[in-house]
């Protein structure tokens, strides 16, 4: 699970975030679209091992905190 602060870009929120490969346990690095909704899932690959993890991201109330959750697809 991941919190990272957020950032405005062009008027999206964008947040900084990283999750733990649900595979090898890898830190990766991600971005969250906040615009996206307060709860998202998606698939993203690891990047050191290639696995796919299937991302659940819960954003706080105000869109600032992203926690990640990853599991094995």
């Amino acid at each position: 699970m991941a919190r990272r602060a957020g950032l405005r870009h062009n008027g999206v929120m964008q947040i900084d975030a990283e999750f733990l490969c649900a595979w090898c346990g890898e830190p990766n690095p991600t971005t969250v679209d906040a615009s996206a909704g307060a709860r998202q899932a998606y698939t993203e690959d690891c990047q050191v091992c290639c696995r796919p993890n299937r991302l659940t991201v819960t954003l706080s109330a105000d869109g600032d905190e992203a926690w990640i959750d990853a599991d094995q697809e």
